[in-house]
């Protein structure tokens, strides 16, 4: 379970790199709860969004990780391979819209552009070894589409990855469902500090 959990969270943050940022340039998009459809290829070849392979595990890991990622601000029980998101305004303000701590010194981010509708960059992480080229695009409020195109190195096997979430506002009530964070959603699991 545990290399499932760190698996699907390196490649969740490996779509969702972070861009170091002051609360003045926040994302254009409202505070609520979001649905996140993702689309991903691995080496060219179409792979299943990661939420949806959750189906093949046995019910009770399955059980665990919903939980798990709901603590973290994550809600991956839809079925659909869609997942739910709850983005505070402060969320929104340092930037963990983007999943990821700001800062990390894992990675380095370098804004390539930003516009009021538009933001790219590329980042560049330790471990694994990865380069990310990186677009947000913002057509509303309720809605931005974020793609990806990453170039990754574990246990010596380089893969390429291409993602495109089309993300979706739900409404300002996130319900039962916490607000992410990098404090938790980074946190190894069990970590009661994090919480």
């Amino acid at each position: 379970m545990r290399l499932i959990t760190r698996r699907g969270l390196a490649l969740l943050g490996a779509s969702t790199l972070s861009l170091s940022s002051h609360a003045a340039d926040a994302p254009p998009i409202k505070p609520g709860l979001w649905q996140v459809r993702s689309e991903r290829a691995v080496d060219g070849v179409k792979a299943p969004p990661m939420a949806a392979q959750m189906n093949n595990l046995p019910p009770e890991v399955r059980k665990q990780m919903e939980a798990m990622m709901k603590q973290k601000g994550v809600d991956m029980s839809g079925g659909s391979g869609d997942i739910k998101l709850c983005l505070s305004k402060e969320s929104l303000d340092q930037n963990q819209w983007l999943a990821q701590k700001n800062g990390d010194a894992n990675c380095k981010t370098e804004i390539k552009s930003r516009s009021g509708s538009r933001w790219t960059w590329h980042s560049s992480c330790i471990d694994p070894k990865s380069e990310t080229d990186g677009e947000a695009v913002f057509n509303s409020p309720e809605s931005y589409t974020m793609k990806v195109a990453t170039i990754m190195t574990m246990k010596g096997e380089t893969k390429t990855m291409n993602m495109t979430n089309t993300s979706t506002w739900l409404g300002a009530n996130c319900g039962d469902l916490k607000p992410i964070s990098a404090k938790t959603l980074n946190a190894p699991p069990g970590n009661k500090s994090a919480k």
